[in-house]
């Protein structure tokens, strides 16, 4: 009995290695683990659990919801106050994941956790967009010149506060700010006109 349960754990922390550090309980069952290792584990503290069914090795410095997120919607593309958040500019604490997705799909939902959806054209979906890794899982996740494009995108919605805190922050904390590329940005974004002023004042 005890040579299978050590077996079931090398076979999970295996598992855990394949999948980028995040589990779901149905991908344990499907290999053949008993459940009763997988609960065996949590309640010793040597997983923990981020979301409904979904667990993640213990010790991870990384934001859990943005890791569920990337988990259950692969598609989906962390932007706006989740994005800034990542990247360090802005003082605003993310009540819900933004996410970006394209246009006319289906509405996400992720147990336990607030979800944000904003419907990006092809193009502003794809420009950008990077795969970072956070204790091992891959987000898709939008460049911080990409991110301070979508916040004037959609200002009318967030406020022309956080698009001009976050580009002076990006000013503050970049050495080289790369103008051009948010120009580009701001081009895909159809805001040329209304980031420019703030581009010339700011960088």
């Amino acid at each position: 009995m005890e040579k299978k349960r050590v077996k079931e754990e090398k076979k999970m922390r295996r598992m855990f290695a394949r999948k980028g550090g995040v589990l779901r309980t149905r991908d344990v069952l499907r290999a053949g683990v008993h459940p009763r290792t997988l609960y065996r584990l949590r309640d010793e503290g040597a997983l923990e659990q981020v979301g409904r069914g979904v667990y993640r090795l213990a010790g991870g410095a990384g934001n859990p919801d943005l890791m569920v997120v990337a988990s259950r919607l692969p598609k989906a593309v962390v932007c706006l106050i989740s994005a800034l958040a990542h990247h360090g500019l802005t003082t605003q604490v993310p009540h819900a994941v933004d996410i970006a997705m394209p246009g006319h799909s289906q509405v996400p939902k992720v147990d336990g956790i607030p979800v944000r959806v904003f419907w990006y054209s092809p193009a502003s979906l794809r420009a950008g967009a990077k795969v970072t890794r956070i204790d091992g899982v891959k987000v898709r996740m939008f460049s911080a010149e990409k991110t301070i494009a979508d916040c004037f995108k959609y200002r009318n919605k967030l406020g022309t506060d956080l698009a001009v805190e976050a580009l002076r922050m990006y000013r503050e904390r970049t050495r080289k700010p790369d103008r051009a590329s948010l120009l580009e940005f701001a081009r895909i974004n159809r805001v040329v006109r209304v980031m420019t002023p703030y581009l010339e004042a700011i960088l």
